[in-house]
């Protein structure tokens, strides 16, 4: 099983924890973490492009002119997508762009994710994050002490209303309970900094 180092907020180690190998341990899955994120960025569309089909655009009830006779081409309908400020012809309407992943590939997806920061050396576990206020510089004083770089993920195992709110004006940083822990946010943070009952209950949930 793999091992890891366990750190205070002044990051000093404390100790050491075993790791579950079948969630931290995995060759990473490049194509079940596209899929993954490709699934994610979809849900996120809005889809709210909307056009106006034939029997939508006001107007275009009579027939323009005559059929024959005017030396013009016959028409129909002034909403024709022939005719300017008339009808789009297969144009894009609002829709839901999100589908969904079998369970097991979402969960593999997050195996692989949890991995590869494991491999990289961007996991950092800390014993327990307890700010003395929620203020911005408390977040930026634990960061520092942990040596991290700028793209920042902070998972605590429950919602922690002070780190939430010490971290949402750093740029790069992001705080999420382990509940909320996904492959996007995963892969677009440099390092996890995790609380160790939040990898207690990562492990209990992926493995």
């Amino acid at each position: 099983m793999p091992t890891a180092q366990i750190v205070n907020m002044q990051g000093t180690p404390v100790g050491e924890i075993e790791l579950n190998e079948y969630v931290f341990g995995i060759a990473p899955h490049t194509h079940v973490l596209h899929s993954a994120i490709v699934s994610q960025l979809a849900s996120l569309r809005r889809g709210s492009s909307s056009t106006l089909l034939r029997g939508e655009v006001r107007g275009g009830g009579r027939k323009p002119w005559r059929q024959k006779g005017t030396g013009r081409a016959r028409s129909g309908s002034r909403s024709s997508p022939l005719w300017r400020g008339g009808a789009v012809t297969f144009g894009p309407k609002p829709r839901d762009y999100s589908f969904k992943l079998p369970k097991k590939v979402r969960r593999l997806a997050l195996r692989s994710a949890l991995s590869s920061k494991m491999q990289e050396s961007n996991l950092i576990i800390v014993d327990d994050i307890n700010l003395a206020e929620a203020k911005t510089r408390e977040m930026v004083k634990l960061l520092k002490a942990l040596n991290t770089n700028k793209k920042v993920l902070v998972v605590t195992e429950e919602n922690n209303e002070s780190v939430a709110r010490s971290a949402r004006n750093i740029e790069g940083v992001k705080a999420l309970q382990v509940e909320g822990l996904n492959v996007l946010d995963l892969l677009r943070h440099n390092t996890l900094v995790i609380t160790k009952a939040a990898v207690t209950k990562t492990q209990e949930v992926l493995a």
